[in-house]
């Protein structure tokens, strides 16, 4: 179930008994790390509510075609850009006859025909129902339209009878769902990245920063997710959009982006620091704009916290990389930092050269090795890096 991790899942429920099973599978899809989004049609209402979908998938229920709260009141066209895979469950014998001649008179069977996702089955109905020859020759279309059949299954049924047509189980459902998607090599690892610069005011309109662009840290945490990992990024001060389905915390200070990290850290597999954090902030803070008197001005600077350290010192520690961006003596400097942090895999690179450019190289030093790559684009670099990171876990196993 772990290859669920970071997908997006349109639950669809139709108007039959099995719809009960809803709550349950909504839940097991979420616990296996997929997000659930829920549309139902009008006779599903009547079986189960979309008060308890909504508070199970955490998502607002879809119920009309034309919503005024949605892009252009089109929330069928917003919904079928969305999810990785369409699950409808249960499909009734009269969703699949209206899927098969093309109908999009509700919210579901719409979505049906705008999306590009995969789009599974769960069949639910009467033994008769199921048997029935017009069932099987929709069915059969459907599978030549490269539809996923789930099931169903055989048992008894509400009406009494015994034999197929009972959707399948929920936990059933998910291993299936799961069997459509190939896990990523970090499928189910939680990831803290911290990135980009942080500000250390000087007054209410003055601080102190660095050139970082933050570039870095984003395409570390675009390509983390793509490996299947669980991503919180802390983000200091930059202008580049949120990463797709990565978990985004804002910050501006050194002491605001360790708040963010201690307060998320619990459960981390991994915490990589690509920040570039103020190693100083002013004592003091003038309230009011300082204004300019004379030829200079004196400041008094105190340390930041070391978050690396922090974290390194924690009794359930994660793995732990960090960054170092040097101008000079860049080995060097670069191990002494690896091992007075206590950091179980540090990237050095030309602090000069690669601030807000789309391009880094950079050496790999762990405590055994240091492994060196060319000048690539960064997203190419942090999918490199990812794979040490990988190798990293492993022999922590």
């Amino acid at each position: 179930m772990l290859s669920l991790s970071n997908k997006r899942i349109l639950l669809g429920i139709t108007g039959g008994i099995a719809a009960y099973k809803c709550a349950e599978l909504t839940r097991l899809l979420t616990k296996a790390g997929a997000e659930v989004r829920v549309a139902m049609t009008k006779s599903a209402v009547e079986f189960i509510t979309p008060l308890t979908m909504q508070a199970l998938s955490g998502n607002r229920v879809h119920l009309d075609l034309l919503d005024t709260e949605a892009e252009a009141a089109m929330s069928h066209i917003e919904l079928a850009r969305w999810p990785d895979l369409v699950l409808i469950a249960p499909t009734t014998a009269d969703f699949i006859a209206r899927m098969v001649h093309g109908q999009a008179d509700n919210i579901l069977s719409a979505l049906v025909l705008a999306t590009s996702a995969p789009i599974a089955l769960a069949p639910a109905m009467n033994r008769a129902m199921w048997a029935d020859a017009s069932t099987e020759t929709n069915l059969k279309s459907l599978r030549n339209r490269q539809y996923h059949i789930f099931g169903p299954g055989e048992g008894d049924q509400a009406c009494g009878d015994v034999g197929l047509g009972r959707m399948l189980e929920p936990v059933e459902l998910v291993d299936l769902c799961s069997g459509l998607f190939e896990a990523g090599f970090l499928t189910g690892k939680k990831f803290i990245i911290t990135g980009g610069p942080t500000r250390e005011a000087l007054d209410p309109v003055r601080f102190i920063s660095n050139h970082s662009s933050g570039k870095m840290s984003y395409a570390l945490s675009t390509e983390a997710v793509a490996a299947g990992a669980q991503v919180t990024l802390i983000s200091g001060p930059v202008n580049i959009d949120t990463p797709d389905r990565v978990r985004r915390i804002d910050v501006i200070t050194a002491n605001e982006m360790l708040d963010a990290t201690l307060a998320n850290i619990d459960g981390a597999d991994v915490f990589i620091s690509v920040a570039a954090v103020a190693d100083y902030r002013p004592r003091d803070i003038a309230p009011q704009k300082i204004k300019k008197k004379g030829d200079e001005l004196q400041l008094t600077l105190v340390k930041t916290p070391d978050i690396i350290s922090e974290v390194a010192n924690l009794e359930h520690r994660p793995l732990i990389v960090g960054f170092a961006a040097e101008t000079a003596d860049i080995l060097e400097n670069g191990r002494k930092k690896l091992e007075q942090k206590n950091m179980d895999l540090l990237f050095a690179n030309n602090a000069s050269k690669t601030f807000d450019s789309e391009t880094i190289a950079v050496t790999a030093i762990s405590a055994k090795q240091e492994k060196q790559w060319p000048e690539s684009n960064k997203n190419v670099v942090a999918r490199k890096m990812l794979k040490l990171v990988a190798a990293q876990l492993n022999q922590m196993i």
